[in-house]
């Protein structure tokens, strides 16, 4: 097996073997099969026993394609191939190909730029499909981070925009930053990062545009390498803005975002839908209700910023 793949079944009876029941169910489980194309599996899992499915009632088979959306592909028709009763993602272009991998097997997607517009979905309040999940459309959020980076860092005039040009999401994203840029009067400077080799080539283009500030798009790649970006970030002094509170953890000055993890246990209630009998085509697409504002103050400090003390009242979360 290739390195980086993995997968996992959670059984207590071996291949052919009569499943031992739990003395809690009062009958033999039936084990529902589940396909996994995400790398942070914990939340939903956590979510799925917390809705009242015991570990022997389920089968994991996990895939994460580490951040390379090149390789969703080979890793979505490899899950179908399994048959499983649902299939979960964690990025829009995960839940892309899984959809061009099966057009009958549900998808519940945990994260996704923009279901419509990527043709994911007819329309949020019915899908029409076999993709259903959450919509966490970037594009409404990235003239807000531009804004918050602003007031954090005034005296920033160019920002390198980070993102990935596989990543479909970022078209619109990048559209809406073009936008947002015009009105704060910032100059954005576009760097390309495909893969993980390319993140230090994105230093030096960064460096080199003698940018003040960077924006990184959300995006699994920019995940996986959350540690790499925010200490380049600071090894430039530039201030940084994402989309997620995991980059912040990570070193990263502030995130503005949704609660991925959230997103990861409000799957758990579509796939336990979808396991009773509902068909995505009729599960609506949910969107987040909340935004969390996360500042690290330590990153502040390193960095020479005072951030001001209306900013800091608007956080939903202070690291210090």
């Amino acid at each position: 097996m290739p390195t980086g793949w993995f997968s996992r079944r959670i059984l207590l009876a071996s291949m052919g073997s009569v499943l031992l029941p739990d003395p809690g169910l009062g009958q033999r489980a039936r084990v529902r099969r589940i396909a996994l194309l995400f790398a942070n599996t914990q939340p939903f899992e956590e979510a799925l026993r917390a809705l009242g499915y015991h570990p022997e009632e389920l089968s994991f088979e996990i895939r994460t394609a580490e951040g390379d959306n090149a390789r969703l592909p080979a890793l979505a028709a490899e899950l179908v191939q399994l048959a499983p009763e649902v299939i979960v993602t964690g990025s829009s272009a995960a839940a892309l190909a899984a959809k061009n991998a099966t057009s009958t097997i549900p998808i519940v997607s945990a994260f996704t730029a923009d279901p419509v517009g990527s043709g994911l979905a007819v329309s949020l309040a019915r899908p029409g499909g076999n993709v259903t999940g959450l919509s966490n459309i970037q594009e409404d959020t990235v003239g807000k981070e531009l804004e918050l980076l602003k007031t954090a860092a005034p005296l920033a005039s160019r920002v390198a925009v980070l993102t990935n040009p596989t990543n479909p999401s970022h078209v619109a994203s990048l559209r809406a930053a073009h936008e947002a840029a015009k009105v704060l009067g910032l100059e954005l400077s576009i760097v390309e990062v495909r893969t993980a080799a390319d993140v230090e080539g994105a230093a030096v283009r960064i460096r080199d545009r003698r940018a003040d500030a960077i924006l990184v798009l959300a995006d699994p790649l920019f995940s996986v390498e959350r540690k790499r970006i925010a200490d380049l970030a600071s090894a430039q002094k530039l201030p940084a803005t994402y989309g997620f509170r995991e980059h912040v953890l990570a070193g990263g000055l502030m995130s503005y975002g949704p609660d991925l993890k959230d997103s990861f246990r409000r799957a758990a209630v579509y796939v336990d839908k979808i396991l009773k009998g509902a068909k995505p085509a009729d599960l609506a697409f949910e969107q987040p209700t909340k935004f969390n504002l996360v500042i690290d103050i330590r990153t502040a400090n390193a960095l020479g910023l005072t951030i001001p003390p209306a900013l800091l009242a608007r956080a939903d979360e202070i690291i210090e």
